[in-house]
């Protein structure tokens, strides 16, 4: 029989149902975090791993808000940073997401992982937006269902991955958070469908006629996705894609700002704004770390460049 998770609330630190080491381990967690974010957080997934390994297989619920609570194996590498309070997951999508919370939007979140936006976006305070978490791994996928369900099943959970058209296609990795059907057919691995973003036109999940942020954390196959929405991207809506600081070349970038109709804004964390760019020389300049991954948005929509441009606007104000 399960444990009941760990409950563990962000805005006040409290921390209930863990015993003494469970306890020493959040603090180290969190002092792990606080540490490590100095060098973007290098080191810190592998050594909470190790530290997992110490503690009994059980879950954590994190309370973000009071309307959204996120569950994940405790003393998992990658989520366990949420322990350190200080701790900010993904700026630039924090920054578009809060200041979205008026507009009437849908979240399709693909690459949704265990849907900690699909989590937040529906909460109250972001809103109460309608999101479809769309990700493809049976393992992260009971996961991604256990925390719609601890939130009242009010996001849509779908197990498929992003591409550019219909099929299907082989998933593998080692890592949950990274986890790609970008590799060879023959890898060893989950054979799992492919939709692409406008088959949800075609199956009537969406309608054209709506307003999206499509969050594309799909592991090297951005440009395929990005090839299989088309017809979603002429609609009002803003693809957050993920560079990775490894790439050189901005390649997801490059294709965006040369291949598609899409403006391409990114987030500048010296001026802290979205700024909309013509040339990926500023990338050079942004993505300091190889070992992360740095949000970007493609948009051809007058309204989220207009909103995009009062948020910069709400900002430069503060």
């Amino acid at each position: 029989m399960a444990m009941p998770p760990i409950q563990f609330d962000r805005a006040s630190g409290a921390l209930d149902g863990a015993n003494l080491w469970e306890r020493t381990a959040a603090l180290a967690f969190a002092a792990g975090s606080k540490i490590s974010s100095h060098f973007s957080h290098r080191g810190y997934n592998m050594c909470a791993n190790l530290l997992r390994k110490t503690l009994l297989e059980r879950d954590i619920d994190i309370k973000l808000n009071a309307d959204a609570t996120f569950a994940f194996p405790y003393g998992d590498g990658y989520w366990s940073k949420l322990l350190d309070r200080s701790f900010s997951y993904e700026n630039e999508l924090e920054l578009l997401f809060r200041h979205s919370a008026d507009v009437d939007y849908t979240l399709l979140d693909c690459g949704a992982n265990y849907g900690y936006w699909s989590v937040l976006v529906s909460s109250a305070p972001y809103g109460s937006h309608k999101a479809i978490a769309i990700e493809p791994s049976s393992q992260n996928f009971a996961k991604l269902k256990n925390n719609a369900e601890i939130n009242g099943n009010r996001f849509e959970a779908m197990k498929c991955a992003i591409g550019a058209g219909r099929g299907t296609a082989r998933l593998s990795g080692t890592k949950h958070e990274a986890f790609s059907i970008a590799g060879d057919a023959g890898d060893p691995g989950e054979e799992v469908p492919v939709l692409a973003l406008d088959n949800l036109l075609d199956e009537g999940k969406v309608s054209a006629g709506g307003k999206f942020l499509i969050k594309l954390d799909v592991e090297g196959v951005e440009i395929e996705a990005i090839k299989g929405g088309a017809r979603l991207l002429q609609a009002d809506s803003v693809i957050l894609c993920e560079e990775h600081g490894n790439d050189p070349h901005h390649t997801v970038s490059r294709y965006i700002l040369e291949q598609t109709p899409l403006k391409l804004i990114v987030y500048d964390p010296h001026s802290n704004l979205l700024q909309t760019v013509t040339e990926l020389s500023i990338l050079d300049r942004i993505k300091v770390s190889t070992n992360v991954g740095y949000n970007v948005f493609g948009t051809a929509s007058a309204f989220w460049q207009d909103r995009i441009s009062a948020l910069n606007a709400a900002r430069r104000a503060q």
